[in-house]
């Protein structure tokens, strides 16, 4: 069976700063990481490798879109345990929204050939859409599961996974080929790679693909593809200090009310 997980790498949130002049990200001198949600999609791959071994052999293979330098978080999956890493680097895809982002990988999956399940993160950290999943999915013709934190079964065929809601949970049960957007549960601690898988990794098969290696409507590709555009990135201003009330429930509502009519809310 062939697995395709599709990764990013983004600038470590905690680092991030804006332009005041430009209203764009700093990524000078930011450091860049593995998408988490990403690395668990990734694990979550090769937990189900692992649990299927015995009967079915299974390949996983890494594929993200970005610059020459992305091949970091790509070495990092293989270290993980990934079998084969791809990246898709050209300035073709340069200033790809998430319409455009998922037409480049969606190429990518299919010039595999192959392909059972695809794995993809819940959202990247960097942008937060949750867009690109679901788009590649509608470009490939195949059902998809969002939000799934753990998959519960997998034979015949057919995959059952939990996919999490706002009040709870689902069961959910797809047949080959599928896509699954994982959702980090809380109880997720990343794993590191040990020096030893880190030294195997750069054994393993490494390509780069350009627009002329994927093919395709090259007009699709990058900013010409991309329908939309970020005008201006922004931290949202600060709020004022809240009042709080010390007094009984019954004093501390009429405060609030008065409050509320002074200020002409209602």
């Amino acid at each position: 069976m062939e697995f395709v997980v599709l990764v990013k790498q983004v600038p470590d949130t905690t680092e991030v700063k804006i332009d005041p002049k430009t209203g764009t990200l700093i990524r000078d001198g930011v450091p860049s990481i593995l998408n988490p949600f990403d690395q668990f999609a990734l694990e979550e791959a090769l937990r189900l490798r692992e649990k299927i071994k015995d009967k079915i052999e299974t390949n996983v293979t890494v594929i993200s879109m970005g610059p020459p330098q992305a091949k970091s978080a790509i070495m990092k999956c293989l270290a993980l345990g990934a079998d084969k890493g791809i990246l898709l680097s050209d300035r073709a895809f340069a200033g790809a929204d998430t319409w455009a982002t998922s037409y480049t990988l969606a190429e990518a999956v299919k010039k595999l050939g192959k392909y059972d399940i695809v794995f993809c993160g819940q959202q990247a950290i960097d942008g937060d859409t949750a867009q690109v999943g679901p788009e590649v999915a509608q470009l490939l013709g195949i059902p998809q599961i969002t939000y799934v934190d753990s998959i519960l079964d997998f034979q015949n065929g057919k995959l059952t996974a939990r996919s999490l809601t706002d009040d709870g949970y689902r069961i959910i049960e797809a047949k080959l080929p599928v896509l699954l957007t994982c959702s980090t549960p809380s109880s997720f601690e990343p794993s590191n790679p040990s020096m030893a898988s880190i030294l195997k990794a750069n054994k393993k098969p490494f390509l780069t693909w350009t627009a002329d290696d994927l093919g395709g409507d090259k007009s699709r590709f990058g900013l010409s593809g991309s329908p939309t555009q970020v005008s201006r990135v922004y931290s949202p201003p600060v709020r004022g200090k809240g009042v709080v009330y010390k007094e009984n429930i019954e004093e501390a509502v009429k405060k609030v009310v008065e409050g509320i009519m002074e200020k002409k809310v209602i």
